[in-house]
């Protein structure tokens, strides 16, 4: 007898597993920020409603997304992605009034530096937050239609599938880059990489670049630590102090490098247990975004911040789990650079507090306060909640 397989199509189901490790960090981040009322320049009580609300948001997001599908994001996100670059070139525009006019347009004022947001009575709208998903889905999509179309996998097919890429991202990256804000770039790039490792290109162009990488950084630290007044003819001399401040935190304690030895002060201070909700002992900037993490090892100690990784070791690994029991391509790729950016944040953002990595202003993922990762977070936690419901471990099979 003849013997066929098929999936029977069934409504999107709730994974309670990826809910639980989500409902967990949501209270993971509001007790850090509790926490960290002392340690902010704001108002604590509203920074951590707003976090609330956003939350709140992102959960009515992803429960939109599961009951529309993955299907109407795919239809629309083409038009997301063109809103967002008129996003991004008013932004830009807005810093180029201020410097050449001296005035900005509504609603896009600076911001720490940068261009970056638009500001609302209610809070604020970062458009390259949701450009790094809105890129992840596109290019996902582009990724699987490639390699259906191609008949062998050669280094023709593979520039090829480079320049279908940059298309779509080389406007966005320029814009964002313009503002400037290297760490947005530095994620979607990290992400469309995982990517492309993911698909099936040749091996021999990974070890290219992760050649070039390597060179790249010994030439960067041979001219900082021996010819650093060369370097700051390509660098400007404020980013290079983050270097100098990852090197020497203890020698540049009272200037730029105050963030990084305040955060290892607090998390040493902190020992096992830390010194409870609300402490008062060591000042850290940024307690509530960026040096989160420092305040959840002042407040919480070893215990605290060991919850944290386990919490997000959690996310990974189930994420991971839902994209090898899933056989669409398409989903695959999309998980794979959702996976590839929040490893990235985790790495960079714990790297970056332990003393690890230089400082760059990535934030930890869900557990800072902000409300535009968190919404476009929720964006992909849905399409991987529906991906999760018609996965192999999901699906009914029949015989006949």
């Amino acid at each position: 007898m003849k013997r066929s397989l098929k999936y029977t199509k069934q409504p999107n189901r709730i994974d309670y597993g990826f809910l639980s490790i989500l409902v967990a960090l949501m209270l993971i981040s509001f007790i850090s920020i509790y926490s960290a009322f002392n340690l902010m320049t704001q108002s604590g009580p509203t920074i951590l409603l707003q976090q609330v609300v956003w939350y709140a948001l992102g959960f009515f997001v992803m429960a939109a997304i599961m009951f529309f599908g993955n299907d109407t994001i795919m239809q629309y996100i083409k038009k997301a992605y063109f809103f967002l670059m008129g996003c991004l070139v008013y932004l830009l525009l807005s810093k180029y009034c201020e410097a050449l006019l001296g005035f900005n347009l509504p609603l896009a004022n600076e911001v720490n530096g940068a261009y970056a947001w638009f500001q609302f009575p209610f809070g604020s709208f970062q458009p390259s937050e949701f450009m790094k998903i809105v890129l992840i889905i596109i290019c996902a999509d582009v990724i699987n239609e490639h390699n259906s179309s191609r008949a062998m996998v050669t280094y023709t097919s593979d520039i090829e599938l480079f320049k279908k890429i940059l298309q779509w991202a080389a406007a966005p990256l320029l814009l964002i880059l313009l503002q400037p804000d290297t760490g947005i770039c530095l994620i979607i790039g990290i992400s469309l990489v995982v990517m492309l490792m993911c698909s099936g290109i040749k091996k021999q162009w990974i070890i290219i670049g992760g050649g070039l990488i390597l060179f790249v950084l010994f030439v960067f630290f041979y001219l900082f630590f021996f010819q650093y007044e060369l370097l700051t003819r390509f660098i400007a001399s404020y980013k290079l102090t983050r270097i100098t401040a990852w090197f020497y935190p203890e020698e540049n304690m009272m200037t730029y490098g105050n963030q990084l030895y305040t955060s290892l002060l607090s998390l040493g201070a902190g020992g096992l247990t830390g010194f409870g909700l609300q402490p008062d002992m060591q000042s850290i900037p940024e307690a509530q975004t960026d040096f989160i993490f420092a305040t959840i090892g002042q407040s919480f100690g070893l215990i605290g911040t060991t919850i944290v990784l386990v919490a997000c070791l959690a996310l990974n690994l189930y994420i991971l789990r839902i994209a090898i029991h899933t056989s669409n391509m398409t989903e695959k790729y999309m998980i794979s650079g959702v996976l590839g950016v929040l490893i990235y944040q985790q790495i960079q953002n714990l790297g970056m507090v332990t003393g690890l990595l230089p400082i760059t202003g990535i934030t930890l993922p869900l557990i800072s306060y902000g409300g535009s990762s968190i919404l476009s977070y929720f964006i992909c936690f849905g399409m991987i909640m529906n991906i999760s419901s018609h996965a192999k471990k999901f699906s009914d099979f029949t015989y006949s």
